[in-house]
This record gives structure tokens, sequence and C-alpha cells, in this order.
């Protein structure tokens, strides 16, 4: 069953620029799914036309339409979709770097009534996220850039979501912590959470993925299993770099 479902739409901002051109994608409950392509390609349009956050950027969805849960998202408000249960991580981390780690994650909870309830899942973030236990009086902005993705990823689960957004959660991080950022998301997908994550870094997106798109100037050119994706010659040359017999191609940098 899909819990989220682009039907062909096209995205134009400022009335005058069409970012994507009939992107098509379905991500089932209970999945993985991985959006791949180059910086530009419209991954991150993409998931703000799911997230309804468009007009916020003079954009909007001239064709096709977004449901998710079965429910069109035409209309809806972006707090209305987060009641619902789909939040967005957005690029950048953006978190509120002058208040501590803790006032951060609280602030997630902002749609909830029930604040002793909200509590409860402060204390289920940190066990997800335990290095936020750790850093939760320091202030936002003089945290590390992994600690921050955390910090906006339990920002994101304080909603108590059942489906996330990711957009490139692994940006400026080392490889050891982009592999903790998604060991995180394979735990809370284990426990039920559904993930749709915008990503260049194809290699770890394709290891932890159940299926991915590939999308190349607003278009999705390709889609799979993501073992099969990774198992590509042409798939490995254009994003990871590897030709034939593992030689670096260096022809499109």
């Amino acid at each position: 069953m899909s819990m989220l479902s682009v039907n062909n739409i096209e995205v134009v901002y400022n009335h005058v620029i069409l970012a994507l051109h009939g992107v098509t994608l379905d991500v089932e409950q209970g999945k993985i799914v991985s959006l791949l392509g180059a910086n530009g390609a419209g991954k991150s349009t993409t998931l703000k036309a799911c997230s309804n956050i468009l007009p916020a950027e003079r954009g909007e969805i001239t064709k096709g339409s977004v449901h998710f849960d079965g429910q069109n998202n035409e209309g809806m408000q972006p707090t209305e979709l987060v009641k619902n249960g789909c939040i967005q991580v957005l690029e950048g981390r953006l978190v509120f770097r002058n208040l501590t780690v803790e006032e951060n994650l609280l602030s997630g909870s902002f749609i909830r009534e029930n604040r002793a309830q909200a509590k409860e899942d402060l204390e289920k973030v940190y066990t997800y996220l335990p290095r936020l236990a750790h850093v939760k009086d320091s202030v936002a902005g003089y945290t590390s850039g992994g600690e921050q993705q955390m910090l906006a990823m339990g920002r994101a689960l304080m909603s108590r979501p059942t489906l996330m957004l990711l957009d490139e959660p692994s940006m400026g991080l080392s490889p050891q912590i982009v592999e903790e950022i998604f060991q995180i998301v394979e735990t809370l997908n284990k426990e039920g959470m559904t993930f749709l994550i915008a990503e260049q870094n194809a290699t770890v997106a394709l290891r932890y993925a159940d299926s991915a798109y590939v999308i190349e100037n607003g278009r999705v050119v390709m889609k799979g299993a993501a073992k099969e994706l990774l198992a590509r010659d042409d798939v490995k040359e254009a994003y990871l770099g590897l030709g034939e017999e593992g030689r670096v191609n260096f022809r499109d940098v």
C-alpha cells in the first residue's frame, strides 16, 4: 500500500521556471525509498511538493497531484500534513541556533496538546539519539554538524510522524556520522516509520533503502530495487564514479 503517491507532477517557480517535469513516484508503507540525483536535479523540490511548503518559495504544483495516506494534499496547509503524520527535515538542518538542544526538540511538539505526552516522547527521542541527551542543555548553534542533523530529526520525531521526508541528511558530515545517521533511520524504520530520502550520496543511500528513484533535470530517469540499482554499471559510473573494472571515471567531473 502506498503511503505517499506522487502522480505526474509539474512544479513551477515564480510562474516562469519549470523545475519538475512529470515526476511520478510511490513510497510504500514501512519502506525506505531514496531519491537520488545531482545538486539541482529536483530532489528538494520534489520533497517540498510532498510537504506543501512550495508556496513559501513562490513555487506551485501546476499539474498532477500528491496523495498522502490516500488523501489529496491539494489545498492543505503544511501544519495539517504534520498533524496527519507527514513531516520534512529540510536540507541544512535549520535548527534554532539560539535555543538549547532540548528547547529545539520541544518546539517540534507545538502541534501537540498533551504536554505530559510530549515529555514522554522527549525521553524516547533521547533513547534513539543518545548524543542529544549529552548536549541537551547546550546552545544548538554551538553543537557539531552531526548533532544538528540528529537534532533536526529528533525535532521532527516529536510530532509523531508516520512518514519522514529527509533532505540531504549526509550533507557536510563525515562518513562515520553519515553511517550513524542512516543507522538511526534503519532503527526507526524497523519500528514502523516510512522514509523518503533525497540524497547525493548514492552509496550509503542505496545500501539502506528498499527502492530508489534517480532524478535528472526535473525528470525521473530510473527506478528500481536499491540492490539492483547499486549493482548496475551505469549507476556506478554516473553516481559512484566507477567504470569498468573499478576504474575511476573523471570524464564528467
